[in-house]
């Protein structure tokens, strides 16, 4: 292994600003947000669009003039074949992505037993364009590598990190039980409404719950909740209005 030749508390700073984190301290690391990362789109992939497929679903088929009956039975239909589908897409996506990580640990693996010297200069390099000098860089190579060779090569070379690092089933029921949750508010509302009311409220109430879930998605994430709360608003409306008239001019043919 390599010796360690920079001082302690310097190496210190140096590795918290080439990695942006702090390992022997986590709880520097629960105010910020990047760990959140995956669950966070999957959640928020699953729950909005639970709601507004489903929400849309159940307006189109409603314009169309159906029964209660047949508008329920589409909404229930659609929430089970919508959950299925997003489980079944994210656990297949992230699968790849974790194939793919999984394949270049292991060339990593191959390379580093392969020739040390040379992974510790493609490492000197790196940092050299981060904005160390050639001597400062080096030496912070060696430290690294001297305590994690594979673990700096994954993060600084790679961008493998472990905490966003992909995770098919967690991806999967996240957003197959998010779906379902944001289904079952327009599926509520077409319960307890008025069958002459059914698109207003389903409308109303699921317009609520999509600037519910933008504002704490924007929340969770740090970013700004106008912003968060308008863009999930839009394209809910949108959707929702395109399917009442594709159903009204259905409703009209038949």
């Amino acid at each position: 292994m390599f010796s360690a030749s920079l001082p302690g508390p310097i190496f210190s700073v140096v590795n918290f600003a080439l990695v942006n984190m702090n390992q022997k301290n986590q709880d520097k690391n629960k105010d910020h947000r990047y760990h959140r990362t995956g669950w966070l789109r999957a959640a928020v992939l699953g729950a909005n669009d639970g709601i507004v497929s489903t929400a849309s679903l159940i307006i189109g088929v409603t314009a169309a003039g159906t029964s209660l009956e047949d508008i329920l039975l589409a909404g229930v239909a659609g929430l089970v074949a919508g959950a299925m589908s997003m489980a079944a897409g994210e656990y297949v996506s992230v699968s790849s992505q974790a194939d793919t990580e999984k394949a270049d640990i292991k060339l990593e693996q191959h390379h580093l037993s392969e020739d040390l010297e040379y992974e510790l200069q493609e490492l000197t390099e790196i940092y050299i364009h981060r904005g160390l000098d050639q001597s400062l860089a080096r030496q912070v190579a060696k430290q690294l590598m001297a305590h994690d060779a594979l673990g700096a090569h994954l993060r600084d070379e790679l961008g493998i990190n472990e905490h966003i690092s992909a995770r098919p089933l967690q991806a999967a029921l996240a957003s197959a039980g998010m779906f379902t949750l944001g289904a079952l508010m327009p599926l509520a509302a077409t319960i307890v409404v008025d069958a002459s009311h059914i698109m207003q409220a389903v409308a109303l109430s699921s317009l609520m719950a999509l600037a519910c879930l933008g504002a704490l998605a924007a929340y969770l994430g740090g970013a700004n909740i106008t912003s968060g709360v308008l863009r999930v608003t839009f394209w809910g409306m949108l959707a929702m209005a395109l399917t009442a008239v594709v159903g009204r001019l259905f409703g009209v043919m038949t």
